[in-house]
């Protein structure tokens, strides 16, 4: 006879970078709980990245679009995993009423500090203590994450620095396949550019992109990517870039799950990240990646890298793990957290980042990889060294 299985729900319903943040959430669960079954209320959109974690055991859907009928199969759901605890990774409204919904008695979540709907914390019986701050008075999403992690799971060490969490051996094969397809057996380190949608606030712009490329393939390959929403960028870049051999451009990327597995590849070839304020920016972070983000009007403080970078140079921000790049003249308004720029002359937080700029964070962070790469490489030979002396030894 089997003994009694805890089931515990995390509810983080969206953001990608949300989502990414949460992971290590899911690796403290797991550890504290080996046998309890774990599952992950999640919008559809982003629940590819989830199903192939092996410390889960179910994914919940919840279609935010689907009206009436997405709240009653939720609810079917929801009782037929029959959750005893669950853990508001969220903070509002919506994932408040899907942790009640749930019936779980016990119910975690951030301090009400940290919701971003405060009335609605009211809906946990077992609030976290609020994260700590920085300094400067900002508190990034980590530092959030982490307070909640520490409230759960009290007893177990869980490494922040890097959200990332284990896939299956056949979607890392899968990011290997993708590597060797597009670079072959070259060692790195290479660049993997981003584009972002220009709709999107935060983005930059193509022409920007595909200069940099240029610059960059001079004495690195670079590859380009777009997923769905950038398809269009995507394409006018590479008919840009089609003269250039040391570029691949990749339109149309898609899945989250390959994606995820592809990043961790490139990670272990040393490969650097560039891109805007975006999940797959966060998806490159967590892999292991050094990343170069191109910050406009976000706070990378509170949503960039993490650990923050909050040492000034010649390029913007930066540490071991990644730099931050700004426009070299900030207006007043910036950071902000709106959706839609109202500045006289546009959105100069990205127009006014030039790709010369970025070049020299990238080939900072490039350097870096090198470095680590000959370290390893120095490693290696001495471990190798030192077994043949054993051997002769013996």
């Amino acid at each position: 006879m089997h003994g009694h299985r805890l089931r515990i729900l995390i509810v983080r319903l969206s953001h990608l970078g949300d989502v990414v943040h949460a992971l290590p959430l899911l690796s403290a669960l797991r550890a504290a709980h080996p046998t309890a079954r774990i599952a992950w209320a999640v919008q559809p959109e982003f629940a590819d990245l989830l199903r192939d974690k092996a410390e889960l055991d179910q994914v919940v859907l919840f279609d935010r679009r689907g009206g009436a009928a997405a709240w009653a199969r939720l609810r079917f759901d929801l009782e037929a995993f029959g959750a005893e605890w669950a853990i508001d990774a969220q903070g509002n409204v919506k994932s408040a009423l899907i942790s009640l919904a749930s019936g779980a008695p016990r119910r975690s979540g951030f301090a009400r500090a940290d919701w971003t709907e405060r009335f609605a914390a009211s809906s946990l019986t077992d609030p976290a203590p609020p994260a700590s701050r920085a300094e400067d008075g900002v508190t990034h999403a980590m530092e959030r994450m982490a307070a909640l992690v520490g409230h759960v799971t009290p007893s177990t060490l869980v490494p922040m620095s890097r959200p990332t969490s284990p896939s299956s051996s056949a979607t890392s094969q899968s990011g290997e396949h993708e590597l060797a397809e597009w670079f072959g057996a070259a060692r790195g380190p290479f660049v993997v550019l981003h584009l972002s949608d220009e709709h999107d606030v935060r983005a930059w712009r193509t022409g920007a992109f595909v200069e940099l490329a240029r610059d960059l393939a001079r004495e690195c390959d670079v590859l380009v990517l777009a997923g769905p929403g950038e398809r269009a960028e995507g394409l006018a870049a590479q008919r840009e870039l089609a003269d250039v051999a040391r570029v691949r451009c990749v339109t149309d990327q898609s899945a989250l799950a390959a994606l995820d597995a592809f990043l961790h590849a490139a990670a272990r070839r040393q490969a650097v990240f560039v891109g805007c304020d975006s999940g797959p920016m966060h998806l490159a972070w967590a892999a292991g990646m050094r990343v170069v983000l191109l910050a406009g009007p976000q706070d990378e403080r509170r949503t960039g890298p993490w650990p923050v970078a909050r040492a000034l140079d010649a390029r913007g921000a930066g540490n071991e793990h990644h730099f931050v790049v700004r426009a070299e003249v900030q207006p007043a308004c910036a950071p902000c957290l709106s959706r839609k720029c109202t500045h006289s002359e546009g959105n100069v937080c990205m127009t006014r980042m030039a790709p010369a700029r970025v070049a020299s964070a990238v080939r900072a962070a490039i350097g870096m990889a090198r470095d680590d790469d000959r370290e390893s490489t120095r490693s290696a030979e001495a471990m190798s060294s030192e077994r043949v002396g054993r051997a002769q030894r013996v």
